[in-house]
């Protein structure tokens, strides 16, 4: 049975998440594959020890090394054999590596040349990029597709284009040579934190998952939520937070712990369209959780310009609230249906579990406290993979092998893929943006049609980093949105790092909004529900997503951007008594089954708390309190009756 179910969960995994999906090599197919892997986690550790490379010739081998594996794992097609490599992948993944090293091997004379393109190194940039718009069509799939094409017809078309949106028009020589080779390009930005923090993340991650401690993670929730009415939906909520602290995909997160939890909540009471929502809503956050965030805090943090640890530290309230709200809406589901949770004597003892493997988690509280302390990104992941390969060493019972290291490096290798190829493709819009300016004239746009108010262009906002995030993965997501739609709310005075949350919210709650809402279908995969319906439920309990932005804009508070201790204090209480209202006016329960007028008066009391402001907070409070006054007296009179 636990078979099955574990074939039924990588099924889903390879269904929705196109970064699972690769060949399953055996023989001396494998052991190439795996070296190369190795060999690429090795120069990242090499170069992070003694010191990067220059900015091209790191994010070359990166790329090169990246794009191999690619064509070698993920086939052209999805009806061709995953046993057997097709000549035409092999030709891909060798063009793959060279392309990037062309760069590496002339780099001296492109140094000299500055910027002049002779026809070599036309045709090697032009093949360059489309090998890259090819990985990502196998990878990251054809929504990012199209919208690196569309962006590059626009560097083409601009002397057609109406209005503001017309420019001069790019030729094919001046597009390759500012795509390929500068660092504004594929080699940009997001390249860089790619070949750099990120993969020493995604890594660390690898070694953390070899060590079990996402087992810990849910024994650990179960010991924590399990007993409590509902108790499996919050052992999905609790045990997805924490994985979303290492996490990199919400799809992956839902299978992980889903694959656990659903199964659970079905047994329980929950309907499967629920169960499967919870895990899809409580996973999307994940991606919200810090110190990760699904990669993308270390690319808020070099476009906005500030220390990672201020990205983090701004990430954790709303983080928090959102998961408050999840596990809010979760607790009203199961009180209104009067769901139990499981008997004490079935879960494990939180003492005994953390004597057994408490141990596991050390690396991830060690790293944060690095990062705190100054360190760089860098540096802290670096230290933490040693000392998750350590830690592991402290039992008998979670001892690594050394045959479980080494694949460690080359499962950090493939995991790095989808993020790689999402960033080498995200250099290319960055590129035509800043080689066209179009990205300030689409904020104009966007200012032009709000009328230049907030709260319109907010809005407005916020429907384009849904639309844009749909069907692509949260580092891609993010850049996507950063470029297009942030620059919009920064004009308008918003703190730039607010501007970045803003989008970066919304971009990541696109995987639970219908009708793209890819954490929903990998939930309904596995609880057998109904995609719509699942994502519908999802969202809901997911509605903290959909608020705490607009809250942070209105009130830069929240993230620890300005005011004091206090101010931040009151705002989070507020703010956590806003949840309670929505979520209960949303589910239909709080401390009894809530009539009609008593569920629109929490949302508007729900509603005014969330919005910063003495006299908003003061009416919601209120009517919170009535609502819930008329309800205790209601089921006081029904005890007494009965």
């Amino acid at each position: 049975m636990k078979d099955s179910e574990a074939r039924k969960a990588e099924d889903v995994l390879k269904q929705y998440d196109r970064e699972s999906d690769t060949m399953e090599y055996t023989g001396v197919m494998a052991k190439v594959v795996a070296a190369i892997a190795i060999a690429f986690s090795v120069f990242q550790l090499y170069t992070a020890t003694f010191g990067v490379l220059d900015a091209q010739l790191q994010r070359g081998v990166h790329l090169g090394f990246g794009m191999a594996l690619v064509f070698l794992l993920y086939p052209s097609r999805k009806s061709w054999s995953r046993h057997k490599i097709h000549p035409l992948d092999l030709v891909l993944a060798v063009l793959g590596a060279a392309a990037p090293a062309y760069i590496i091997l002339e780099y001296q004379h492109l140094v000299l040349r500055a910027g002049l393109v002779s026809d070599t190194d036309l045709a090697v940039g032009l093949i360059g990029i489309l090998l890259v718009i090819e990985a990502t069509r196998r990878v990251v799939g054809l929504p990012m597709v199209c919208v690196v094409l569309a962006f590059l017809f626009y560097a083409f078309a601009g002397p057609y284009m109406p209005g503001v949106l017309a420019h001069r028009g790019l030729t094919v020589s001046q597009l390759v040579s500012h795509l390929y080779f500068t660092t504004e390009g594929i080699f940009g930005i997001p390249l860089g934190v790619s070949s750099t923090f990120i993969f020493l993340f995604i890594l660390f991650g690898a070694y953390l998952e070899s060590t079990g401690l996402g087992k810990f993670f849910i024994d650990l929730a179960n010991a924590i939520a399990g007993w409590a009415s509902g108790g499996p939906a919050k052992v999905a909520v609790l045990s997805s937070g924490l994985m979303g602290t290492v996490s990199g995909s919400s799809v992956a997160n839902v299978v992980g712990t889903g694959s656990l939890t659903i199964p659970m909540m079905k047994k329980l009471g929950y309907h499967k369209d629920f169960a499967g929502a919870v895990e899809a809503a409580a996973s999307t956050g994940g991606q919200l959780m810090p110190p990760v965030m699904g990669a993308a805090a270390f690319l808020m943090a070099e476009f906005v310009g500030v220390p990672y640890i201020d990205v983090v530290k701004a990430a954790v309230v709303p983080a928090l609230l959102y998961f408050a709200g999840v596990w809010l809406g979760v607790h009203f589901e199961a009180k209104r249906k009067d769901l139990k949770g499981i008997p004490r004597s079935q879960l494990p003892k939180i003492g005994r579990l953390l004597r057994e493997r408490g141990h596991l988690a050390l690396p991830l509280v060690i790293i944060v406290y690095l990062l705190v302390s100054g360190y760089t990104p860098m540096r802290a992941a670096l230290v933490a993979i040693v000392l998750a390969i350590v830690c592991s060493a402290l039992r008998k019972s979670t001892r690594m092998k050394p045959i479980e290291i080494v694949r460690g490096l080359e499962n950090g290798a493939r995991n790095v893929l989808g993020v790689l190829v999402a960033c080498a493709a995200a250099g290319i819009i960055i590129g035509v943006v800043t080689k066209t300016g179009v990205g300030l004239k689409l904020a104009s746009g966007l200012l032009d049609l709000s009328g230049g108010l907030l709260l319109p262009t907010m809005f407005f906002t916020m429907i384009t980093a849904i639309v844009l995030g749909m069907g692509v993965p949260t580092t891609a997501n993010y850049v996507i949105t950063s470029t297009i739609a942030a620059p919009a709310l920064v004009q308008m005075g918003v703190p730039v790092l607010a501007a970045h949350m803003f989008v970066f919210y919304f971009g990541i709650i696109a995987d639970v909004t219908p009708p793209v809402a890819l954490a929903a279908y990998a939930g309904s995969g596995i609880s057998g529900g109904n995609p719509l319906k699942t994502g519908i439920n999802a969202s809901k309990l997911a509605i903290a997503a959909f608020i705490i932005p607009y809250m942070f804009v209105l009130s830069p508070v929240i993230l620890m951007i300005e005011g004091s201790a206090l101010d931040l204090l009151l705002s989070t209480i507020t703010a956590l008594i806003g949840m309670v209202a929505l979520s209960s006016s949303l589910i239909g329960f709080l401390a009894d089954h809530c009539r009609l007028p008593e569920r629109l008066l929490l949302a508007v009391g729900g509603l005014l708390m969330i919005k910063p402001g003495l006299l908003t907070d003061a009416v919601g409070i209120i009517l919170f309190g009535l609502v819930l006054f008329l309800q205790l007296r209601r089921r006081r009179a029904a005890q007494d009756a009965a």
